[in-house]
């Protein structure tokens, strides 16, 4: 995330805030909430002229796909009334905003170390180059036949696509023939992609066992601050990479803490990182820390609210306190808290997800949020890159937190319908959050008669 303040900012003034944020960014409505809360104004800027929220509607309209032409819009809008500060929710608007920032003459952080931030591959080769610990890695040319690229790959190994989010398109492969059908499959994702650099490229990296976390950080003027170190007690192997489970505090030693944050502070000063929030992801073993990501941004999903415990605040009322010059100091907090990614066990249509009421009662178990509707399409990893919804909890430990987490994960049961496949040929790439979930009416009348009548999926867990 892009974030700019206008030097010299008194935390008393509210400000006008410019948010540029895509359409359905699960991130918009908590920034809104916390400039309400400051009593400050907020344009949201988006390609969403046709939105039904409000919000949308009434903000500005730019094309993420004209960059120029949308950093005039801005530049525009902020000479007609000024903006206190600029923030890009998204990998797809944290560029934009950092230009906006610029061009406005805000604090923010250099327009290269967002790029290096949100592009896999370039971080890769930057991080190696300042002597950052980075497993062997290589990238995979699309326009060049395959078999002159991948014959020395060590195994097991990951691909990934240069610039998506989400795990969308992250997969394992153990030997050639798993490589090149999961290059195959990462092609096809890729053919939505608007960058036409972004689609010809695929990062292979050697794949890093470990225990991985999660961290959320802060820099001002540099200086990096850890908000909250996230453990995820479930292991990521592959052959995909969803996540379920975010733990806290984290359960790790002081030595790997203080490692840990060593790291993603040379990762944030490679990368040129200065301000801002930071979402990192990082795996440890025997041979230290690794670099998975350090994005410009905050969090995905809702896990956001997760900073209440550590801190007492929202993730995005910091943010937006550090924005405008100002500072929160966290609360201490006793216990442990935890979200769970409540993962989309198969493609289909989603008829109902029963037991809700049953995980909501579990002990420790803080809210159960559904975000998908019922009768629109779900499509897992590694072609998807939304979840079913998220599961809160908070007790007295986090060792505690989790098993509430799980045991309310138990109660749910999602029945989906199943779907022809020739119904979404081509859709793969999806063009929003939720990843190409449709309602049952906007397919054919037949197609919809075979859903409401067909037998439904029971998906236990």
């Amino acid at each position: 995330m892009a974030v700019a303040a206008a030097a010299g900012s008194s935390a008393a003034a509210a400000g006008r805030l410019l948010l540029i944020a895509p359409h359905g960014s699960y991130r918009t409505v908590p920034f809104m909430e916390a400039a309400a809360a400051r009593g400050a104004e907020v344009l949201i800027a988006s390609e969403s002229r046709h939105s039904l929220v409000s919000a949308y509607v009434r903000g500005l309209h730019v094309d993420f796909a004209d960059p120029d032409g949308a950093l005039k819009a801005l530049v525009e809008e902020a000479r007609a009334r000024p903006f206190t500060t600029v923030i890009g929710t998204d990998d797809a608007s944290t560029e934009l905003a950092s230009r906006a920032s610029a061009a406005l003459a805000l604090r923010h952080n250099p327009v290269e170390a967002v790029r290096l931030a949100r592009r896999k591959d370039l971080a890769r080769a930057r991080l190696a180059e300042r002597g950052v610990p980075v497993p062997w890695h290589r990238r995979l040319d699309l326009d060049r036949p395959l078999a002159a690229q991948i014959g020395d790959i060590p195994y097991p190994c990951v691909l990934k696509p240069v610039s998506l989010a989400a795990s969308r398109g992250v997969i394992r492969a153990d030997d050639p023939h798993a490589l090149q059908t999961a290059v195959a499959r990462i092609s096809r994702i890729l053919s939505g992609v608007r960058d036409a650099e972004e689609r010809r490229y695929i990062l292979v990296e050697q794949f890093i066992p470990g225990f991985e976390v999660a961290v959320e950080g802060l820099l001002t003027d540099g200086q990096l601050r850890v908000l909250a170190i996230f453990d995820k007690p479930d292991p990521l192997d592959g052959p995909f990479f969803e996540e379920t489970c975010y733990i806290t505090p984290s359960r790790l030693g002081g030595d790997s803490q203080l490692l840990l944050r060593h790291t993603l502070d040379s990762a944030c000063r490679a990368y040129g990182l200065r301000e801002g929030p930071i979402h990192a992801e990082c795996r440890i073993n025997e041979h230290g820390v690794w670099i998975l990501e350090v994005a410009a941004r905050t969090i995905g999903g809702l896990c956001g609210r997760l900073l209440r415990f550590g801190t007492g605040h929202s993730l995005e009322q910091i943010v937006l306190a550090h924005a405008l010059g100002d500072v929160v100091e966290a609360r201490t907090q006793e216990g442990g808290a935890g979200v769970l990614m409540i993962p989309i066990p198969r493609a289909g249509i989603l008829r109902r997800v029963e037991g809700v009421l049953a995980a909501s009662r579990v002990p420790g178990i803080e809210d159960v949020v559904i975000d998908v509707r019922e009768g629109y399409e779900l499509v897992p990893l590694p072609e998807g890159s939304s979840y079913l919804g998220f599961i809160f909890a908070r007790a007295p430990g986090p060792a505690e937190a989790e098993a509430a987490l799980r045991a309310a994960h138990a109660c749910l049961n999602i029945v989906v319908a199943p779907l022809w496949k020739g119904a979404t040929a081509g859709l793969v790439a999806g063009q929003s959050r939720r990843c190409v979930q449709r309602p049952l009416h906007e397919y054919p009348h037949d197609f919809y008669d075979f859903l409401t009548s067909a037998p439904a999926i029971s998906t236990d867990f």
